[in-house]
């Protein structure tokens, strides 16, 4: 999944997003998205985030969603 679209990135996702300084090499930072911080619904070069750690960027790659409660809970009980 791309971090184009403002609705597949939500707080708690595993994303990979290019910093500032790092755009003219592509090199890429992995992190927990903690705030979204472009307002429109879509951005071609990828939505702005913070992450958990302080670090911003643009989302280039969405890792892993977050968890839910229900996860390990077994079906069958």
């Amino acid at each position: 999944m791309d971090g184009q679209n403002r609705q597949n990135i939500k707080p708690g996702l595993e994303v990979d997003i290019v910093l500032k300084e790092d755009q003219g090499t592509g090199q890429l930072t992995r992190g927990i998205v903690a705030d979204l911080l472009t307002s429109s619904s879509f951005h071609p070069r990828g939505i702005k985030v913070r992450l958990t750690d302080s670090q911003v960027g643009r989302v280039q790659n969405i890792v892993a969603s977050p968890s839910s409660p229900t996860d390990d809970l077994d079906p069958l009980t």
